[in-house]
Parts: structure tokens; C-alpha cells; sequence
């Protein structure tokens, strides 16, 4: 259970510290090279056991030695002799077949004569004389003396293959692993038009455009333009998107490559690949050469902030010389994204290498609006479909994420065989982006869901009495995500600063679900935990970071700190003394906003009645309902109050 305000926060990755020592050799080869001869064997054994079994299942046929032979023509009880070389094949007037040797040098009928056989009595014997000839004779020969050698020339062939291509491995291994976009690509070609928002970062990024199509005006007078332009913004913003925008622009090669693909187990490899990169580029030239998350590769040197080790550092020199060292490069302009430009080495940013920064914040309402229609473009919207009220409820969406909404509102609608999207699916696609899909199959007893309603119902009304709170647009017990209910709320004008009023009134609508179960149930469950977790943050961030507390004065007790399991760990420089002033502070404030929170839920304790019946029977409750409900109960909504005042 939990309110929403459409807030996302971004945070950096770190990367963990090899250890010392040396390093092994890889295991490939040699294990490759085993896989090979055990082929080898199974293959021999399985040819072994075929000619075996086809042996076996042969049909087996008596052999006579030539004296029975001649005593059975003279019976009259051999119907004919097929004769092969020296093999003799018998068949009997019975039809039983035999066989039998003779000598090669000597005829039949001389053999046969030597053993007393008459020609009278060989005349009615069919003989039939057969060449040792063909393809059969000499494969059945010959195969059991060069299926062997067959196998051998074979098995070494295979060995020479891989040896070879672990050599051109090996020789390739300092290549640089970069992907060009050609710039007459049209499917991959990105143009400033495609990409929504963004306006002062775009106007930043113009004369790097200009630049690479007409260099000569800027060298002429004497400018020297931007080596290196560093994108910084949240994740989901678009730094990559407007990265291959100015490279669509200008109508020149664009090499991608990530800051972690420069950086392998053995040292120098990184170097090498960094060398490879600059001379592709520069033999493309003029070329924009973009590195994404760089901060993969660029920390600084020596802190030991995600686990820096030689191969790194050795890489980031290499970037370091190729930017602005002894060979200074024209018409090579690198862009770098990252989302934690505090962790850079500053000999990245220095003048001559990264000396523009372009910050990409998160799109406004009228930026919203625009990339829904950029990613609308494709897609069959219905009549009712009215973008600018999506943009209005999705305050702290990234481009990302309004792509994301837009392709759920599109799934949403095939998913029901429609042909068109509606309003209603993009509504749904909201809710289901910032806290996940619907678990229909998490069902609550009467009495949870009863709870639930209670506990939506106080951070509703919280957020409606309190001035500075923003206001309520939907509430619902449906489970979604991790939360058994949640209260929307949404900004009625952008904000770009916070005020101290609006921190503590947060503060106390977090804490309506936990002071309205107690209030009323006289017990506490595990729904408030995530409310109390956010309320506490807050707290501690006006304490230590905003300077907004009325005992320890402006002062900012933290300035950052390290990313370490996805939590930032403050480096603290106070006293405990101190440690414990902050800690008082921050409970204080909590019991303040506790305490006015009790306060709303006793004033208007039948709104509160109203607001949880509601729930429980629709277990939904949108905007302009919940404001008739408020002003039944004697609450005037905050739009009215408004236009009162207007």
C-alpha cells in the first residue's frame, strides 16, 4: 500500500574489483582440442559397431571342401556353380547354397576332373564365370585398409582448423568491437525531428552538426570546436537517441560501442581496442564516435570507486591520449552518456577532451505530449484518445517510459481484439508501468480489503485537506505490483523545486495508511511499510541534504557518497554528537506530521467513513467521484478552491 506521485528516481552501477595474482590462462583451446578426439573416438567406435552388426546379420552359407563338391555334381545335385576368382558359389537342385575354394592359376572343369567329375556329368551344371570387377569389389576390399587412414586425416584436419582459428582469434583479440551505422542506412538513420523534448540540449548540439558539415567557416576563424560532448540525464531520457540524432544530422559514420566492451581480463586489451576505434573513425572521418556509459571505464583513477584495477585505468589513458595527447585528431568528435557524471575522472573533463556537458532532464508536460506523438505515429489511435490528459498524468515519465506506455496501451488493445487503442487503454497503461500489472489473482478477505480501504482512504484524505499536498486523482484497492492498494496523485502545475511545506505535508500523507489503522483498528499491519520508509528518506534528505531544518540550521551534512548495492552510502564528516542531533531532528519531524495526519482523520472522520465504503464496494474511485464525495462531506477539492480564488 503506498501513494504514488509519478516520481522515479535513477541510480549509477558499480562494478566489482578483480583480484591480484596472476591470471589463468584461458581453457578453451585445450578443452576444444579434447572435444576433438573424443569425437574422433566415438566416431570410430560407432563405424566399429555398424560393420559389426551388418556382419553379424549376414546371411551365413556353409562351406564344402572341392572333393564333396565333385562327388555331389556326379550325384546330379548341383543345379549351378557361379565362379568369382578363386571363390566358388553352389546352388543346389534343392535351392540350398554353399560355397567353396578352388585355386586362382587352374580352371574349374580341370579341378573338377582332377577330383574324377566327367564332362557328362558336368554338363547339365550351370557354370556361370564372374570378373572381379567394379566399384563393390575394390570399396569392399579396400575400406577396412582406408576407413583408418580416413579417420586419421580427418581427426587432424579438425585439429589444424581450430589451431587456426584460435590464431586469427588471437590476432583479432585487440580489435576494436565497435558498430557503424552507415549514414545512407535510412531504416537506422536518426534525425533531430525524431527525437521529442530535449530543446536546449538539442540547440547545444546543433553546432557539433554544423561543425561536420561545414568545418572550414569555424577553422577559419580561428574556433576550435568541442572534442568530446558528455550527455548526462537519467536513465530513459534519450541521451543514446540524440547521440545518433547528430550523427543522422550531419550525414557522417557513427561508431557505437559501450564503455564496458573496452575493458577484458588481460592487460592492454582495453588500449589496443581504444587505438583500433580511433583509427576506424579517423580513416571515416569526418565521424562521430559515441561511447555509452562510460562511467564503465572512465571512474577515477585510484579511488577504488567500483573496482578499478590496472586493465582500466590503462584503457582510460589510452582514451585520455586519443582525445587531446600527442596526436591531436580533427573531425573526430566523441559523445558519452552517461547517468553518474560525479564519478568521472576529471582529467576526462577537462578542456580539450569532455568540455561540454549536456544535461537531459525529464521531459515536461509539453515535452510528454510530443514523444506520445512520436511514438502514437504507427499506431491506430480512436476517436476518444486525447494525448495532452495522458501527458498530464504521467509527471516524472521518462521518454522510455512513455514509449513503454505506449506499447502496453497497444497490447492492451490486441489483447482484446480491437483494431483501435482507446483513452481507457492508455489510462490502464499508466498505472500498470509505474506500479506494475494487476494481480487479479491476489484476493482479499473481507476484512484485509476492508484495511486496504481505510488505509487508501486516510492518504486520500490527507492529501485533499492539507494545502500543500498535491491532489488525489484515483484511488484503488486492486492489487498491483508489490502494493495491495495504492492513491494516485499528480502535481497541478510542473514543478521543478520543492518547498519545505510540500516536504512535510508528502511526509504526512505518507503516514495516513499507518495513522489511520491505528486510529481505527486499534492494530498496525505490514501495509505501511513502504509509506514509512518513504517518509523516513524524506525526512533525513531535509535534515542532511536541503538544509530545511529548524534546529541544525543550513547546513548540508551529506554531499553524495558511493553506490554500493544499489543504496548510496553517505561518507559521513560530523560527530556522533552530531549523528545523534540529525536523528532527533528527523523524529521530530516524523511526529509533527504524525500528529497533523491524526488530527485530519479526527476533524473529518465521516469523509474518512464515506471515502472506505466507497472503496469497498467499487474497490476503484476516480477523480471527479472522489471530489463529489468530498464535498458531501463539507471538503472543498483544491480545484475549486482555486477557482473561488481565481
Amino acid at each position: 500500500m503506498e501513494t504514488q506521485k509519478g516520481k522515479k528516481s535513477s541510480g549509477g552501477s558499480g562494478k566489482r574489483r578483480m583480484g591480484g595474482g596472476k591470471l589463468p590462462m584461458p581453457q578453451g583451446p585445450k578443452q576444444q582440442f579434447v572435444v576433438n578426439i573424443l569425437n574422433a573416438v566415438l566416431i570410430f567406435l560407432v563405424i566399429a559397431t555398424v560393420y559389426s552388426l551388418v556382419a553379424d546379420r549376414a546371411e551365413k552359407v556353409e562351406e564344402v571342401p572341392l572333393s564333396t563338391l565333385a562327388q555331389n555334381i556326379n550325384e546330379g545335385t548341383v543345379r549351378s556353380i557361379a565362379v568369382e576368382g578363386g571363390e566358388l558359389s553352389i546352388t543346389y537342385t534343392d535351392e540350398t547354397k554353399k560355397k567353396s575354394k578352388k585355386e586362382v592359376e587352374s580352371s574349374l572343369s580341370e579341378t573338377l576332373a582332377n577330383y574324377g567329375v566327367t564332362a557328362e556329368k558336368l554338363a547339365p551344371v550351370n557354370l556361370e564365370i564372374k570378373a572381379p570387377s567394379g566399384f563393390g569389389y575394390w570399396a569392399l576390399n579396400l575400406l577396412p585398409f582406408l576407413l583408418p587412414i580416413i579417420l586419421i586425416v580427418l581427426f587432424f584436419w579438425l585439429i589444424s582448423r581450430q589451431v587456426k582459428g584460435a590464431g586469427m582469434q588471437a590476432f583479432t583479440f585487440g580489435q576494436s568491437k565497435a558498430r557503424m551505422i552507415d549514414p545512407n542506412d535510412k531504416n537506422q538513420r536518426v534525425m533531430f525531428k525524431d527525437v521529442a523534448g530535449v530543446k536546449e540540449a538539442k540547440e547545444e548540439l546543433v553546432e557539433i552538426v554544423d561543425f561536420l558539415k561545414n568545418p572550414k567557416k569555424f577553422l577559419d576563424i580561428g574556433a576550435r570546436i568541442p572534442k568530446g560532448v558528455l550527455l548526462v540525464g537519467a536513465p530513459g531520457t534519450g541521451k543514446t537517441m540524440l547521440a545518433r540524432a547528430v550523427a543522422g544530422e550531419a550525414g557522417v559514420p557513427f561508431f557505437i560501442i559501450s564503455g564496458s566492451e573496452f575493458v577484458e581480463m588481460f592487460v592492454g586489451v582495453g588500449a589496443s581496442r581504444v587505438r583500433d576505434l580511433f583509427m576506424m573513425a579517423k580513416k571515416s572521418a569526418p565521424a562521430i564516435i559515441f561511447v555509452d556509459e562510460i562511467d564503465a571505464v572512465g571512474r577515477v583513477r585510484g579511488a577504488g570507486l567500483g573496482g578499478g584495477n590496472d586493465e582500466r585505468e590503462q584503457t582510460l589513458n589510452q582514451i585520455l591520449v586519443e582525445m587531446d595527447g600527442f596526436e591531436p585528431n580533427e573531425k573526430v568528435i566523441v559523445v558519452a552518456a552517461t547517468n553518474r557524471p560525479d564519478v568521472l575522472d576529471p582529467a576526462l573533463l577537462r578542456p580539450g577532451r569532455f568540455d561540454r556537458r549536456v544535461t537531459l532532464d525529464l521531459p515536461d508536460i509539453n515535452d510528454r505530449e510530443a514523444i506520445l506523438n512520436i511514438h502514437a505515429t504507427k499506431k491506430p489511435l480512436g476517436p476518444d484518445v486525447v494525448l495532452r490528459v495522458v501527458a498530464e498524468r504521467t509527471p516524472g515519465f521518462s521518454g522510455a517510459d512513455l514509449g513503454s506506455l505506449m506499447n502496453e496501451g497497444a497490447i492492451l488493445a490486441a489483447r482484446e481484439d480491437r483494431k483501435e487503442i482507446t483513452q481507457y487503454d492508455l489510462i490502464r497503461s499508466i498505472e500498470k508501468v509505474m506500479l506494475g500489472p494487476e494481480r487479479k489473482s491476489h484476493l482479499l478477505s473481507k476484512k484485509e480489503k476492508e484495511v486496504t480501504a481505510y488505509h487508501e482512504a486516510g492518504h486520500a484524505l490527507i492529501a485533499s485537506v492539507l494545502p500543500d499536498a498535491d491532489p488525489v486523482h484515483k484511488i484503488s484497492i486492486i492489487s498491483r505490483g508489490h502494493a495491495a492498494g495504492y492513491t494516485l496523485k499528480l502535481p497541478l502545475e510542473e514543478r521543478r523545486m520543492q518547498t519545505r511545506k510540500v516536504f512535510l505535508d508528502d511526509i504526512a500523507v505518507s503516514l495516513g495508511g499507518y495513522v489511520t489503522e491505528l486510529a481505527l483498528f486499534g492494530d498496525l499491519t505490514t501495509g505501511p511499510s513502504s509509506d514509512l520508509q518513504v517518509a523516513a528518506a524524506l525526512a533525513r534528505d531535509m535534515v542532511t541534504k536541503y538544509g530545511m531544518s529548524e534546529v541544525l540550521g543550513p547546513v548540508a551534512f551529506e554531499s553524495g557518497g558511493r553506490v554500493i548495492g544499489g543504496r548510496v552510502l553517505a561518507d559521513r564528516e560530523y560527530s556522533e554528537a552530531m549523528s545523534k542531533a540529525i536523528d532527533d531532528e528527523v523524529s521530530r519531524i516524523i511526529t509533527d506530521a504524525r500528529h497533523r495526519a491524526e488530527e485530519v482523520i479526527t476533524t473529518h472522520r465521516k469523509a474518512l467513513d464515506a471515502i472506505a465504503r466507497e472503496l469497498v464496494d467499487k474497490e476503484t474511485i476516480e477523480r471527479a467521484e472522489f471530489e463529489q464525495l468530498l464535498v458531501l462531506n463539507g471538503i472543498k477539492p483544491k480545484k475549486i478552491e482555486e477557482e473561488m480564488l481565481g
